[in-house]
Protein backbone atom coordinates (compact mmCIF):
# COMPACT_ATOMS: atom_id res chain seq x y z
CA UNK A 1 0.00 0.00 0.00
CA UNK A 2 1.31 3.26 -1.14
CA UNK A 3 0.00 6.26 0.95
CA UNK A 4 0.66 9.90 0.06
CA UNK A 5 -0.15 13.50 0.80
CA UNK A 6 -1.14 15.53 -2.21
CA UNK A 7 -0.77 19.31 -2.66
CA UNK A 8 -4.42 20.29 -1.04
CA UNK A 9 -3.84 18.25 1.62
CA UNK A 10 -5.77 15.27 0.41
CA UNK A 11 -4.86 11.90 1.96
CA UNK A 12 -4.21 9.26 -1.20
CA UNK A 13 -3.64 5.47 -0.43
CA UNK A 14 -3.30 2.83 -3.37
CA UNK A 15 -2.49 -0.90 -3.91
CA UNK A 16 0.30 -1.06 -6.21
CA UNK A 17 2.23 -4.42 -7.57
CA UNK A 18 5.93 -4.90 -6.57
CA UNK A 19 7.22 -4.66 -9.98
CA UNK A 20 10.12 -5.75 -8.73
CA UNK A 21 9.13 -9.16 -8.62
CA UNK A 22 7.88 -9.43 -12.24
CA UNK A 23 9.51 -10.24 -15.40
CA UNK A 24 10.94 -7.03 -17.26
CA UNK A 25 8.72 -7.45 -20.68
CA UNK A 26 10.46 -8.15 -23.63
CA UNK A 27 8.77 -5.32 -25.87
CA UNK A 28 9.15 -1.81 -25.07
CA UNK A 29 7.24 -0.66 -22.43
CA UNK A 30 8.03 3.34 -22.66
CA UNK A 31 5.15 5.95 -22.47
CA UNK A 32 6.03 9.64 -23.18
CA UNK A 33 4.20 12.74 -21.64
CA UNK A 34 3.98 16.06 -22.93
CA UNK A 35 6.78 18.28 -22.06
CA UNK A 36 6.33 21.63 -20.11
CA UNK A 37 7.38 23.48 -23.65
CA UNK A 38 4.20 22.28 -24.99
CA UNK A 39 1.86 23.25 -22.09
CA UNK A 40 3.23 26.80 -22.19
CA UNK A 41 2.08 26.53 -26.29
CA UNK A 42 -0.85 25.31 -25.49
CA UNK A 43 -1.73 27.54 -22.82
CA UNK A 44 -0.87 30.22 -25.33
CA UNK A 45 -2.46 29.12 -27.55
CA UNK A 46 -5.24 29.17 -26.36
CA UNK A 47 -5.47 32.97 -25.17
CA UNK A 48 -4.41 33.98 -28.84
CA UNK A 49 -7.37 32.01 -29.71
CA UNK A 50 -9.97 32.75 -27.07
CA UNK A 51 -10.54 29.57 -26.19
CA UNK A 52 -11.04 28.26 -22.40
CA UNK A 53 -7.72 26.92 -20.51
CA UNK A 54 -9.35 23.96 -18.48
CA UNK A 55 -7.40 21.40 -15.97
CA UNK A 56 -8.76 18.09 -14.69
CA UNK A 57 -7.33 14.98 -13.24
CA UNK A 58 -8.28 11.33 -14.27
CA UNK A 59 -8.33 9.73 -10.46
CA UNK A 60 -7.17 5.37 -10.76
CA UNK A 61 -6.27 6.02 -14.11
CA UNK A 62 -4.76 2.73 -14.77
CA UNK A 63 -7.43 0.85 -13.10
CA UNK A 64 -9.82 1.90 -15.99
CA UNK A 65 -7.67 -0.28 -18.52
CA UNK A 66 -6.09 -4.21 -18.22
CA UNK A 67 -2.49 -4.72 -18.14
CA UNK A 68 -0.99 -7.81 -20.59
CA UNK A 69 1.59 -8.91 -18.67
CA UNK A 70 0.94 -11.95 -16.91
CA UNK A 71 1.11 -11.63 -13.21
CA UNK A 72 -0.30 -13.23 -10.40
CA UNK A 73 0.27 -13.91 -6.21
CA UNK A 74 -0.22 -16.29 -4.03
CA UNK A 75 -3.48 -14.81 -1.14
CA UNK A 76 -1.98 -14.37 2.42
CA UNK A 77 -3.93 -14.86 5.35
CA UNK A 78 -5.31 -11.21 4.95
CA UNK A 79 -7.57 -12.84 2.41
CA UNK A 80 -9.31 -15.43 4.94
CA UNK A 81 -10.35 -18.61 3.33
CA UNK A 82 -8.64 -17.43 -0.02
CA UNK A 83 -5.78 -17.91 1.53
CA UNK A 84 -3.62 -20.02 -1.03
CA UNK A 85 -5.68 -19.48 -4.11
CA UNK A 86 -3.43 -17.82 -7.14
CA UNK A 87 -5.19 -14.27 -7.69
CA UNK A 88 -3.85 -13.57 -11.23
CA UNK A 89 -3.69 -9.31 -11.89
CA UNK A 90 -6.36 -7.98 -14.86
CA UNK A 91 -5.83 -4.37 -14.31
CA UNK A 92 -3.08 -2.20 -14.90
CA UNK A 93 -1.56 -2.09 -11.80
CA UNK A 94 0.55 0.78 -10.71
CA UNK A 95 4.48 -0.88 -10.30
CA UNK A 96 3.78 -3.19 -13.31
CA UNK A 97 6.28 -2.27 -16.55
CA UNK A 98 4.16 -1.78 -18.76
CA UNK A 99 0.86 0.08 -17.08
CA UNK A 100 2.19 3.20 -18.09
CA UNK A 101 2.04 2.11 -21.69
CA UNK A 102 -1.59 0.35 -21.41
CA UNK A 103 -3.24 3.80 -20.01
CA UNK A 104 -1.54 5.31 -22.53
CA UNK A 105 -2.80 3.39 -25.52
CA UNK A 106 -6.05 3.02 -23.55
CA UNK A 107 -6.56 6.46 -23.31
CA UNK A 108 -5.23 7.34 -27.28
CA UNK A 109 -8.40 5.20 -28.69
CA UNK A 110 -10.79 7.18 -26.46
CA UNK A 111 -9.75 10.87 -27.67
CA UNK A 112 -9.16 8.82 -31.31
CA UNK A 113 -12.81 8.33 -30.90
CA UNK A 114 -13.73 11.93 -29.89
CA UNK A 115 -12.31 12.73 -33.09
CA UNK A 116 -9.23 14.51 -31.78
CA UNK A 117 -5.80 13.08 -33.45
CA UNK A 118 -2.14 13.70 -31.89
CA UNK A 119 0.09 16.71 -33.13
CA UNK A 120 2.81 15.74 -35.49
CA UNK A 121 5.22 18.41 -32.93
CA UNK A 122 4.69 16.85 -30.23
CA UNK A 123 2.00 13.28 -29.77
CA UNK A 124 0.62 14.02 -26.34
CA UNK A 125 -1.55 17.19 -27.28
CA UNK A 126 -4.44 15.70 -29.18
CA UNK A 127 -6.00 18.64 -31.45
CA UNK A 128 -9.36 18.58 -33.06
CA UNK A 129 -10.91 20.28 -35.89
CA UNK A 130 -13.75 22.53 -35.09
CA UNK A 131 -14.08 24.35 -38.53
CA UNK A 132 -13.12 27.82 -37.99
CA UNK A 133 -10.33 26.87 -35.01
CA UNK A 134 -8.77 23.78 -33.59
CA UNK A 135 -9.41 22.38 -29.64
CA UNK A 136 -6.28 20.76 -27.98
CA UNK A 137 -5.90 18.62 -25.28
CA UNK A 138 -2.10 18.12 -23.64
CA UNK A 139 -1.73 14.87 -21.52
CA UNK A 140 0.47 13.87 -18.96
CA UNK A 141 -0.04 10.88 -17.72
CA UNK A 142 -3.62 10.94 -15.90
CA UNK A 143 -3.66 15.10 -15.95
CA UNK A 144 -5.42 16.61 -18.70
CA UNK A 145 -5.21 20.22 -19.60
CA UNK A 146 -7.60 21.97 -22.21
CA UNK A 147 -7.96 24.25 -24.65
CA UNK A 148 -11.57 24.68 -26.00
CA UNK A 149 -14.69 26.97 -26.52
CA UNK A 150 -16.80 24.59 -24.93
CA UNK A 151 -14.35 22.70 -22.38
CA UNK A 152 -17.73 21.65 -20.38
CA UNK A 153 -18.53 19.05 -23.66
CA UNK A 154 -15.10 17.38 -23.18
CA UNK A 155 -15.90 16.42 -19.95
CA UNK A 156 -19.39 14.96 -19.92
CA UNK A 157 -18.16 13.13 -22.62
CA UNK A 158 -15.43 11.57 -20.56
CA UNK A 159 -17.65 11.02 -17.65
CA UNK A 160 -21.07 10.14 -19.25
CA UNK A 161 -19.82 8.06 -22.14
CA UNK A 162 -16.52 7.00 -21.04
CA UNK A 163 -17.02 6.70 -17.04
CA UNK A 164 -13.94 8.36 -16.25
CA UNK A 165 -13.84 10.03 -12.54
CA UNK A 166 -12.30 13.21 -12.92
CA UNK A 167 -11.23 15.25 -10.13
CA UNK A 168 -10.70 19.19 -9.86
CA UNK A 169 -12.67 19.78 -13.11
CA UNK A 170 -12.76 23.69 -14.00
CA UNK A 171 -10.79 26.88 -15.45
CA UNK A 172 -7.17 26.25 -14.23
CA UNK A 173 -5.68 27.22 -10.91
CA UNK A 174 -2.93 24.65 -10.64
CA UNK A 175 -1.03 21.65 -12.92
CA UNK A 176 1.66 20.04 -13.23
CA UNK A 177 3.28 21.61 -10.14
CA UNK A 178 2.36 25.28 -11.25
CA UNK A 179 -0.26 27.44 -10.35
CA UNK A 180 -1.87 29.81 -13.00
CA UNK A 181 -3.11 33.17 -12.48
CA UNK A 182 -4.39 36.52 -14.03
CA UNK A 183 -2.11 39.40 -13.41
CA UNK A 184 -3.29 42.90 -12.87
CA UNK A 185 -3.78 43.07 -16.31
CA UNK A 186 -5.40 40.10 -16.99
CA UNK A 187 -2.58 38.25 -18.68
CA UNK A 188 -2.16 34.53 -18.31
CA UNK A 189 0.65 33.64 -15.87
CA UNK A 190 1.94 30.53 -14.24
CA UNK A 191 4.48 29.72 -11.51
CA UNK A 192 5.29 27.08 -8.82
CA UNK A 193 4.28 29.06 -6.06
CA UNK A 194 2.62 26.45 -4.18
CA UNK A 195 6.07 24.07 -4.86
CA UNK A 196 7.61 27.26 -3.52
CA UNK A 197 6.39 27.74 -0.07
CA UNK A 198 6.41 24.61 0.65
CA UNK A 199 10.34 24.47 0.48
CA UNK A 200 10.30 27.75 2.31
CA UNK A 201 8.16 26.16 5.24
CA UNK A 202 10.39 22.90 5.28
CA UNK A 203 13.59 25.05 5.27
CA UNK A 204 12.06 27.53 8.45
CA UNK A 205 10.84 23.76 10.40
CA UNK A 206 14.12 21.92 9.52
CA UNK A 207 16.92 25.32 10.11
CA UNK A 208 14.55 27.12 12.22
CA UNK A 209 14.90 30.31 9.79
CA UNK A 210 13.98 31.45 6.65
CA UNK A 211 16.44 31.50 3.64
CA UNK A 212 17.97 34.66 3.31
CA UNK A 213 16.80 36.72 -0.03
CA UNK A 214 18.44 36.87 -3.24
CA UNK A 215 17.73 38.41 -6.26
CA UNK A 216 19.05 35.45 -8.76
CA UNK A 217 20.42 31.27 -7.60
CA UNK A 218 23.86 32.32 -8.98
CA UNK A 219 26.33 33.54 -6.57
CA UNK A 220 27.02 37.15 -6.43
CA UNK A 221 29.91 38.16 -9.01
CA UNK A 222 30.04 34.53 -10.26
CA UNK A 223 30.69 34.51 -14.23
CA UNK A 224 30.28 31.09 -15.09
CA UNK A 225 30.96 32.37 -18.84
Amino acid sequence: MAHAVKHNGRHKVRLVAGGHLAETPIDSAHSSVVSLRGVRLLAFLGELNGLKIWSTDIGNAYLETYTKEKVHVIAGPEFGDREGHVLIISKALHGLHSSGLRWSESLADVLREMGSFASKAEKDIWMCDKGDHYEYIAVHVDDLLIASKDPDSIVKLLTEKHQFNLKGTGPIEFHLGCDFFRNEEGVLCYGPKKHIEKILDNCRRICDTWPKPATSPLVTGDHPE
